[in-house]
């Protein structure tokens, strides 16, 4: 039995078209694999602090006392990282915002990379303390980005998901919901046909 860990991330709830899939994707997980458990954690429904110059210091080794807010930011990161770890395939709903990813991913990303805990430095170089975890992104956007300078987003998620380990890794892509109803439709279609062929892969 494997356990699925699915993040979103939109700020648009039920409208927002990587929720969709993520949504088409948890479905046809389950059918296929009616043993397995699946988490679902909405970003921006649950949301996560912004990383800023108190916080950070709970982040850190140190025998300093911590404040309240610290304290609370050091037991949430505690919980992401743990639910992180429990689960065998991660699934990452990322909507393109200004060519890159939603604030709200970010703000998790920024509470579960903890030197020491999700990687730690060696003498070779960083080491990712992630592993053994398949990894799926769903990507959606307004335009038509792929392989093109202007998408930030998989590059950047390439590097950091790698940097803590997680280095089997997918992307499922649909682009062009800016260019109207038949791309867009034909978008949709392509990503859950990919989807599909990933969840008996």
């Amino acid at each position: 039995m494997s356990k699925v860990l699915v993040l979103k991330s939109s700020i648009l709830a039920g409208y927002s078209q990587s929720n969709q899939l993520a949504d088409h994707f948890t479905a046809e997980w389950q059918s296929a694999h009616p043993d397995d458990s699946i988490t679902v954690r909405d970003l921006a429904a649950q949301p996560i602090p912004v990383l800023d110059g108190e916080l950070v210091g709970a982040l850190r080794p140190s025998d300093a006392a911590l404040t309240p807010r610290q304290q609370e930011a050091l037991k949430l990161s505690d919980e992401l990282i743990a639910e992180l770890q429990a689960h065998d395939v991660i699934v990452i709903a990322a909507p393109m915002y200004n060519f890159n990813i939603p604030t709200q991913l970010k703000n998790y990303f920024d509470l579960v990379a903890r030197a020491g805990v999700t990687f730690r430095y060696t003498e070779q170089g960083p080491e990712g303390l992630v592993k053994g975890k398949r990894a799926i992104v769903l990507t959606s956007r307004g335009g038509i980005h792929k392989g093109t300078p202007t998408d930030l987003l998989e590059p950047y998620l390439r590097v950091f998901l790698g940097f803590l380990g997680l280095t089997d890794l997918e992307f499922v892509f649909a682009e062009g919901y800016g260019y109207g109803p038949d791309v867009a439709q034909k978008a949709t279609e392509a990503a859950k046909t990919q989807l599909s062929q990933l969840v008996t892969a």
